[in-house]
């Protein structure tokens, strides 16, 4: 796994974050530094998905990068499903296509180059996974996005959804980001990396509230909406329709 090094030096001028080939070659290692419980969050979802995974449906991960939790998935469900891996990347694509080869994938896949704001088609879907996608989405198209993968589901389909999140108040919001940037310096990062990711990310990544996000789903029709993982400004939701 290589490392990330990306805002290690200091940068004339940040621009926005984007996932080309540099993001691509260090992703695994830039999750596992900094999403806290990536691993244990990988895990809940396969946990998850296993009760919610139909015979002959399909399964579809919303910004795949570079196939990590499609390979939980298979290891959990196996080829009882058939699974859509969408990423507005061709580089984490080209990532993912050598995971799976390397790591034999055993069921049948397609892996598909394309960007979420403009829209999705999903059918006959058991299962629908954004992990650190949404926040991603621009906020003007997130709600027909939802509608789409709501239409496209079958019943008693759901949807799990990972996100960054604001606190709901500006105390709790200042405290859970400072909480989260000393998690990062834990985990190796500079004080350099951190701001220059931050200042690189801010026109790119829109968080919204936990609560902000649950009616998001809710109101796209959804009958049950809960909170399966929560990490001071981290969030898992499982959405069921």
């Amino acid at each position: 796994m290589s490392k990330d090094q990306i805002f290690n030096n200091k940068m004339e001028s940040v621009g926005d974050f984007n996932f080309g080939e540099n993001v691509a070659a260090v992703f695994d290692d830039m999750l596992n530094r900094s999403v806290p419980f990536y691993q244990e969050i990988q895990r809940m979802i396969a946990e998850l998905a296993l009760d919610f995974a139909a015979d002959g449906t399909h399964v579809y991960d919303l910004g795949c990068s570079t196939g990590t939790t499609l390979l939980n998935l298979d290891r959990s469900i196996g080829n009882r499903v058939r699974y859509i891996g969408i990423d507005n990347s061709e580089e984490m694509l080209e990532k993912c296509r050598k995971n799976l080869s390397e790591k034999k994938f055993s069921a049948e896949y397609d892996l598909v180059c394309a960007d979420l704001n403009k829209g999705i088609h999903i059918e006959n879907a058991s299962i629908v996974l954004m992990v650190l996608t949404l926040q991603f989405i621009r906020p003007l198209y997130r709600e027909k996005l939802i509608e789409s993968i709501f239409h496209g589901m079958n019943d008693n389909g759901c949807l799990i959804v990972v996100e960054k999140v604001i606190g709901e108040d500006s105390l709790f919001n200042r405290l859970f980001i400072k909480y989260y940037y000393d998690m990062k310096k834990r985990n190796g990062y500079s004080e350099l990396e951190i701001s220059q990711k931050r200042e690189a990310l801010e026109n790119v990544l829109i968080p919204y509230k936990l609560l902000e996000n649950r009616e998001l789903l809710l109101k796209q029709g959804f009958q049950y909406c809960d909170v399966f993982f929560k990490w001071y400004n981290f969030c898992g939701m499982i959405a069921v329709k």
